[in-house]
């Protein structure tokens, strides 16, 4: 089996190398790669990739992630997440390949205290949210065979992340104020890229299992409730803190105004995932955990 893998160095990306390479022969590119083109904004140069190699799958783990930024950009964003995505899709089609797409809990308004089911109503928040749900509709419409798998709140041990930047700012701050208004499920790149090699696999055999799913880490929290544990870990870690968890004040979205508005309730309903491939979810804590555990290590 061929493999094209686009973003190969972002949080999810870099997983995809470890999880895909036992699968085939895996061509991982990003924005730089010379000998193929990797970069989404250039939309010839993705198609030519695509006839040249003819994977039997194409993995897109590369999109425009600014979500402030995306409001004053939204033509650079929409070409990112929607047009470029076509492009891979249509070239998917041509060729005969199961495009897999990532994609997020902001193609919804973001009310309500229940979690989101794939076939619940979409109604983007920002421009962010609506690039995205255009790069489905993108797919969805060029008539390949595809995984799109929605997620939330993504993280990985490498480069800079949530938890990071909490154990930073405890380090040098006596207090900590975080958003407590904001319900997701912090989902490992590890898990996303572990349950997409699984789904590829089983899809190659039983093609009736493409589709749209959401992929999210079991159990749920808030931000504020997010850093607390990540505080409390670290202080049983020995880690040096000046702010602890209990020092982790609750703030409201609307005493931290952004450019771009945030869905209040980013749960989603994994069930289709877990039934159709044979999956169990792990509660969030044991993949925020690990990961801790992996920046305490080093």
């Amino acid at each position: 089996m061929k493999i094209l893998l686009l973003g190969k160095d972002g949080q999810v990306g870099w997983e995809l190398q470890r999880s895909l390479a036992p699968l085939g022969h895996l061509l991982a590119l990003n924005s730089r790669s010379q000998a193929h083109c990797g970069d989404l904004a250039n939309l010839p140069g993705l198609a030519e990739t695509v006839r040249a190699y003819s994977p039997d799958v194409i993995v897109n783990a590369a999109a425009y992630t600014a979500v402030d930024k995306a409001e004053s950009e939204r033509e650079q964003a929409f070409k990112v997440n929607a047009e470029a995505v076509g492009v891979l899709a249509r070239a998917a089609a041509d060729c005969g390949a199961l495009l897999v797409h990532y994609s997020t809990d902001y193609v919804f308004p973001g009310q309500g205290n229940r979690p989101w089911h794939e076939e619940d109503l979409v109604g983007p928040v920002n421009v962010y949210g609506e690039s995205k749900l255009a790069g489905e509709q993108a797919v969805q419409a060029a008539g390949c065979q595809y995984l799109i798998f929605r997620t939330c709140w993504v993280y990985a041990a490498r480069g800079n992340n949530f938890a990071r930047t909490m154990l930073r700012l405890a380090a040098e701050r006596d207090s900590l104020g975080v958003i407590d208004d904001q319900h997701g499920a912090p989902t490992g790149a590890e898990l996303i890229a572990d349950i997409t090699a699984h789904a590829i696999t089983a899809t190659q055999a039983d093609p009736a299992l493409a589709g749209l799913y959401h992929l999210a880490a079991g159990g749920e929290t808030t931000w504020c409730g997010y850093a607390r544990y990540v505080l409390e870990h670290a202080a049983a870690q020995g880690v040096p803190l000046k702010a602890h968890a209990e020092q982790v004040n609750p703030l409201t979205t609307a005493a931290y105004p952004t450019p771009a508005k945030r869905p209040a309730n980013s749960r989603l309903d994994t069930h289709k995932l877990q039934r159709a491939f044979a999956l169990t979810l792990p509660d969030w804590r044991l993949g925020v955990a690990r990961m801790l555990t992996e920046i305490h290590e080093k």
